[in-house]
């Protein structure tokens, strides 16, 4: 009797395994965006920012198979991209670049880590994917999470779904924020690039979208998708000196397309703004120029004849009124 006891509970438990990883896959299905940008956690690059003790040690934690941080293949050869880090520095303002060499003439920024002193002994950071990568306005954030107001759930998932804490984290205390402040620092700027890299780091074929959702999973606690730029002067600096590749953007074109459209018809009183989208997708698609400018004269041709044969018609009417 014990042993059928035992049985039954086996296949109980066994029968359970599939619905478990069921439940599992669609939970990751709802998180992904699509986007290229869910193969590079944002919550991971910050927290690696905070345990490196340079920005050369940061870039190396990025490129690390082992701390789970990337896993895009942007140009397409089957295997991992290496992702070099750029400072550019204003005074008290730093944006440091994480960018992926696409090929012997294109880089791709991968997302921007802006940050600000505020005081002897006070900064404030944001780390922002980009547009071609990441949902419009995807921003993560440190936050303190014993000042964190209780019953507020920390969102897990790389999507733009925000859920704003509205506490602002000091990183001072982060050794590579203080690095970037020290008197003596030399602005980094990664030495290498497209087929050039450093010895140590060897390339793995991109993993599986569920792999890294639960490999990214314990990043993600520590730090607040939120939809607000609190770094403005950073943000503002940076702008001019975002690079994009037009590989990327055309071979990811349709992904983002699809991806905004069905946001914005998610929520009924974005109507407008889906026409305003995909006239402004069209105009960026770098395949729709030259189709464009066809149609354009073509439009012209046509309305120019119909202008043509009403004055026909008009001057007929007069004549035989006359």
């Amino acid at each position: 009797m014990k042993r059928y006891k035992l049985l039954v509970v086996l296949a109980l438990a066994l029968m359970s395994v599939p619905i478990m990883a069921q439940n599992s896959a669609l939970a990751n299905a709802a998180d992904s965006t699509g986007m290229p940008g869910d193969n590079f956690s944002l919550q991971g690059a910050l927290e690696m920012f905070k345990k490196a003790t340079s920005l050369e040690d940061f870039e190396k934690q990025l490129n690390s198979e082992d701390n789970a941080v990337n896993n895009l293949d942007l140009d397409g050869d089957g295997k991992t991209d290496y992702v070099r880090v750029i400072d550019n520095r204003d005074k008290d303002i730093h944006a440091i670049v994480l960018q992926v060499p696409v090929n012997e003439t294109e880089s791709q920024d991968i997302a921007v880590i802006e940050i600000e002193k505020k005081g002897n002994e006070s900064a404030e950071l944001q780390i922002t994917g980009d547009e071609d990568l990441y949902p419009e306005n995807t921003i993560v954030e440190p936050i303190d999470e014993a000042a964190a107001p209780s019953g507020k759930s920390v969102k897990k998932g790389p999507d733009n779904e925000f859920n704003t804490v509205g506490i602002v984290f000091n990183v001072w205390y982060w050794p590579c924020v203080r690095f970037v402040y020290a008197p003596a620092y030399v602005v980094w700027v990664s030495p290498w690039r497209w087929n050039h890299y450093p010895g140590w780091w060897r390339p793995w074929h991109p993993r599986p979208w569920s792999w890294h959702y639960h490999h990214w999973a314990p990043y993600h606690v520590h730090y607040n998708v939120v939809h607000t730029h609190r770094v403005v002067a950073a943000h503002a600096f940076y702008g001019p000196r975002r690079t994009t590749s037009v590989v990327v953007r055309t071979r990811n074109v349709n992904i983002h397309e699809t991806h905004v459209t069905k946001r914005l018809n998610n929520n009924p009183r974005n109507n407008k703004s889906v026409a305003h989208e995909n006239r402004k997708m069209e105009k960026q698609n770098p395949r729709n120029e030259g189709a464009n400018n066809v149609q354009t004269r073509e439009n012209k041709h046509e309305m120019n004849k119909e202008n043509r044969g009403g004055h026909q018609k008009r001057g007929k009417v007069n004549k035989g009124r006359r």
